[in-house]
């Protein structure tokens, strides 16, 4: 065994220099890819977000839905004003078999033209 201690190393544990370089390589190899992932993950930095800028968003949101909204409120106005025959909307009910408030609503969008609503209904 003392002759296989002297092929591997002189017996006292230390490491013969080739296999000193092999190791050394695959350490490098590792530590190269990590290097790498690294540099990836460094690209972009965090960000420390305020509760101002929270606040500042929330308001937008809620502005946003509010003005929506309004829109809508303002849309529905315009459209109950628009008037319509009965008969309109009783061929739109029968003709396309949808609901009442449906087949109102679509002659409202479309001014009264029962043309013009069944043409959509149909697209």
């Amino acid at each position: 065994m003392a002759d296989e201690e002297n092929i591997n190393g002189n017996g006292d544990g230390e490491e013969i220099p080739e296999e000193k370089s092999q190791k050394e390589k695959k350490a490098a190899k590792y530590d190269s890819g990590a290097a790498d992932l690294e540099k990836v993950t460094d690209y972009a930095e965090e960000k420390e977000i305020s509760s101002q800028d929270v606040a500042n968003a929330i308001t937008a949101i809620g502005d946003r839905r509010n003005k929506e909204a309004l829109e809508k409120q303002a849309r529905e106005k315009e459209l109950l004003k628009v008037s319509i025959r009965k008969e309109d909307v009783d061929l739109i009910v029968n003709e396309m078999e949808i609901s009442r408030t449906k087949a109102e609503r679509f002659l409202r969008e479309y001014h009264g033209n029962v043309v013009n609503a069944l043409v959509a209904l149909t697209n």
